[in-house]
């Protein structure tokens, strides 16, 4: 992978005041109503550019993306956005908190070369048209990068990590924690010797997105459409795949919208190919514990390979679904690699979004009756609070996916199906800002 030090357009605390009021996370996970939060937090929070808000009348002079490219062109002859002097390598610093044990996770962030999808870079996940041609309007209005594409690696000497980890003991540019309670860090990384040393390492690397496919997508786009040089370098973070920060979550999927859906036919079909288990309830208290016995199930089941997902659909019982027979894989997708078919995500996909609901590829790209919902916080209990509400059909509660499978797919050139990966916690925008000249 070929990455060069870049100089970056930062948020000025000189005249924005708290520089954590004006960074945001990724465009595609901010609602409606966080988007009016970070509004409120700061008049030069980013969310103004990467999710700008519509506004009555939109024309092609007049558009959220016209709006954006004002902004980031004001904010600069403001000052709020000021150049950095030297070019860097940004040292990206995450602290964070799961399950009661805290983690830490080294990214470095540098112009990564666009390369098509190949040896040099990899997809894991399939995009979708929308979000693609929304981030390339944005960047042709801006001409610019401001979130992160997300890419691992492996590299068992450490040699960025060892770098990043002296860093830390100098003062950060950047340092502030979100809602989540995850700390954001970041620092320039200037000697020659240590820039040569990251990129030197990189360049016979192989990586992975594990984040950010639709604007790495965009990048291409842009510049197979502008052909401007500066426009064969996207901004992207790189993470080791050996530093024990780097995390997977998982993404449950929520169904709604079915017509002439039965959870009790659902349950009864599922005893064909899978061996179901019932964790019954009768009360308040019994419906948390069989909640924690079923994810304790399911987490198990995840450390021996064994393709399992969570069920509730109300009533009296959460369940979990274990799939008998890997081999009725080699018939639902003939297609795809041993690596792919071994995937809950696809398991759940093949076997019972598709043959049991009627949910095919193209109604889930539709994005019509599921939900996806990203495993972090209290999600399995608020899933199950919309489900009692009638908010919803039934839930299917995920085991993450391991490194070594995503790693898996992408070398046998397939993508796994959609929001099939958590990688947290999300890299935020607005931390540096890549400006194509």
């Amino acid at each position: 992978m070929d990455i060069k030090p870049f100089k970056a357009y930062r948020f000025n605390e000189a005249v924005v005041g708290d520089v954590g009021a004006c960074i945001a996370p990724p465009y595609d996970v901010i609602n409606e109503q966080q988007q009016q939060q970070f509004y409120q937090k700061s008049d030069y929070n980013i969310v103004r550019i990467i999710r700008p808000k519509a506004q009555p009348g939109n024309n092609d002079k007049n558009n959220v993306y016209t709006r954006a490219a004002v902004y980031f062109n004001d904010w600069i002859k403001q000052g709020a956005l000021k150049l950095d002097s030297d070019e860097a390598v940004y040292a990206y610093v995450q602290d964070f908190e799961l399950a009661g044990a805290w983690f830490q996770r080294f990214s470095c962030v540098a112009l990564g070369r666009l390369e098509p999808f190949g040896k040099t870079v990899r997809a894991h996940e399939n995009t979708m048209l929308g979000p693609r041609k929304d981030r390339l309007e944005l960047k042709k209005a801006t001409a610019a990068d401001f979130g992160l594409v997300f890419l691992i690696y492996e590299d068992s000497s450490h040699i960025a990590d060892s770098i990043i980890e002296k860093s830390i003991n100098d003062e950060p540019l950047v340092d502030f924690t979100d809602e989540q309670n995850v700390r954001h860090r970041l620092y320039p990384i200037t000697h020659r010797q240590e820039i040569s040393a990251i990129v030197d390492m990189m360049k016979d690397k192989s990586c992975i997105i594990a984040d950010g496919h639709h604007r790495y997508e965009t990048g291409l786009a842009y510049f197979e459409l502008t052909h401007k040089p500066s426009a064969k370098y996207q901004m992207m973070a790189f993470a080791n795949t050996c530093h024990e920060g780097l995390i997977v979550l998982a993404t449950h999927r929520f169904v709604s919208g079915l017509e002439k859906f039965s959870f009790e036919e659902l349950i009864k079909r599922l005893e064909s190919n899978f061996e179901v288990v019932r964790f019954g309830f009768d009360s308040a208290e019994s419906a948390r514990q069989a909640r924690h016995k079923m994810l304790a199930e399911m987490k198990a089941d995840h450390a021996r390979d064994q393709n399992t997902f969570g069920i509730y659909g109300g009533y009296d019982a959460f369940y979990i679904a274990r799939l008998k027979d890997i081999t009725l894989m080699d018939k639902a997708a003939p297609s795809m690699s041993k690596a792919w078919r071994k995937l809950d995500v696809a398991v759940l996909s093949k076997l019972v979004l598709d043959e049991i609901l009627g949910i095919d590829d193209e109604k889930l790209a539709q994005g019509t009756f599921v939900r996806y919902v990203k495993d972090s916080g209290n999600k399995s209990k608020e899933l199950v609070r919309e489900i009692d509400a009638g908010e919803g059909q039934v839930v299917f509660f995920m085991n993450p996916p391991k490194i070594e499978h995503i790693e898996a797919v992408a070398d046998a050139g397939e993508r796994m199906p959609q929001k099939s990966t958590y990688f947290y916690p999300k890299v935020f925008t607005g931390l540096t800002i890549y400006k194509l000249e």
